[in-house]
């Protein structure tokens, strides 16, 4: 099958130009995009090109490659097919999700300020406070995003300044998944009368896969992922990518893509290119398994609270609904009281001293299915306590303030058997003495 694109394909590796035609449903994007049969040999796969550098014709005449730093044939296909599923004109990958990061913090003036949702990414955290106010001297202030309108509108806008270049969001936020409201944080940055700058508003949208949520469509300038997690799907890749329509700001990002380095190996590029293709049918699943789990833990005894966006308990539950994509929407699994399925992402807090990681442990020791492992997005399920893992960098009073204590556990729920996986939970209670 052959995908025409609005756009085409560029040969100068400044990110790749995406197909996104409306024409086409996302599935289909995910499986045809940058897989295009090879016009030489017919391979419906498209070959691993591990060459590090490419014939010329003649000095300057190339075949639309020079060197694999700055553009590699797997590399191309995989930021196209993500530019796609994004509804974005230009891909750029990189190493990793933090290289994405760095690279973006890199495309921002030295002495500029950041503000950023204050439940953010341990990594990002940590990368805005120890490296680019070190090596930039940018300042970055930490708002909390949800909320009451009012409010989040109060915060913000006290938040921007002048000097403010960059607007960072994640929604669901990491580990606590509170719900951000993008179009209503781009209203507050385009209409606020201190933006004398082109303030860019970034969206990680890691935690919900362009299947669930596609923040450009909500006014985002550029949306971010570790391809490690759901866009791969199966935890062997460490890889990230970003997607933008901005072509200057694209441009500047894809000369530091070449210039720093951080670039992902043609492998790597396959293989999270043939993650793609299975994408919507693990995000239904992922989707599903969670909203059964998350009905079973709210209703368990031992469990203080449970954090998932599709229960109407969330706090953030209506704008969930909201800035769900509406192939998601039409898909989802509903529930009694308006329950749906959004994303596989769990966190919820065992009745137990925030302060004690004892029970914590015995509950997170007698799980047999789940492994106790940092990351998420892939086929397997995974727990992790985020006080002394994924948010171990992250200052002890601000993970208090934002209420990751040792009594919060995070769950990536997998595409096993859902009987499996809530057998394996309610056993791990029973025997940690819950």
């Amino acid at each position: 099958m052959t995908i025409s694109t609005s756009n085409g394909a560029t040969n100068d590796h400044n990110g790749h130009n995406g197909a996104h035609a409306s024409s086409i449903g996302f599935a289909t994007k995910a499986i045809h995009v940058g897989s295009e049969p090879n016009p030489a040999t017919g391979a419906v796969i498209p070959p691993i090109s591990l060459s590090s550098t490419f014939a010329q014709d003649g000095i300057g005449n190339h075949k639309g490659y020079e060197y694999s730093r700055s553009g590699n044939p797997n590399r191309d296909s995989f930021e196209r097919a993500v530019a796609a599923l994004e509804g974005g004109s230009r891909g750029l990958a990189f190493s990793s999700g933090s290289a994405v990061t760095a690279t973006i913090l890199n495309s921002m003036p030295s002495g500029s300020h950041v503000v950023s949702v204050n439940d953010v990414y341990g990594g990002t955290y940590r990368y805005f406070t120890k490296v680019a106010t070190v090596s930039q001297g940018i300042q970055t202030s930490f708002v909390e995003m949800d909320g009451p309108e009012a409010e989040v509108s109060e915060r913000v806008n006290a938040a921007i300044r002048k000097e403010t270049a960059l607007v960072w969001i994640e929604t669901p936020t990491n580990p606590t998944l509170r719900v951000i409201d993008i179009p209503l944080i781009v209203k507050l940055v385009r209409d606020h009368p201190n933006a004398s700058r082109d303030i860019k508003i970034v969206v990680d949208n890691t935690f919900m896969s362009p299947w669930f949520q596609n923040p450009i469509a909500h006014g985002a300038d550029l949306v971010m992922h570790s391809v490690t997690k759901y866009l791969n799907g199966h935890s062997d890749v460490v890889m990230g990518v970003a997607v933008t329509n901005d072509e200057a700001w694209a441009d500047r990002l894809a000369f530091l893509q070449n210039s720093i380095g951080a670039i992902p190996s043609p492998f790597d590029c396959w293989l999270a290119l043939r993650g793609l293709k299975t994408l919507s049918l693990r995000m239904k699943a992922h989707g599903e398994s969670a909203l059964a789990i998350a009905q079973f833990l709210e209703s368990h005894p031992s469990i203080e609270n449970v954090i998932y966006p599709g229960l109407p308990s969330h706090p953030g539950h209506e704008v969930a609904r909201r800035q769900i994509t509406q192939r998601a929407a039409a898909a989802r699994p509903t529930g009694s009281n308006g329950t749906f399925a959004y994303g596989g992402m769990i966190s919820f807090r065992i009745k137990s001293n925030p302060a004690d990681d004892v029970p914590a442990d015995k509950f997170l020791s007698n799980l047999s299915v789940f492994t106790l492992a940092e990351s998420l997005g892939g086929v397997e399920s995974l727990i992790e306590l985020p006080s002394k893992m994924t948010h171990g960098s992250v200052a002890l009073e601000d993970r208090i303030k934002i209420g990751i204590g040792h009594n919060l556990i995070r769950v990536s729920v997998g595409i096993e058997d859902t009987a499996d996986l809530i057998r394996d939970l309610e056993n791990g209670l029973k025997a940690a003495g819950f």
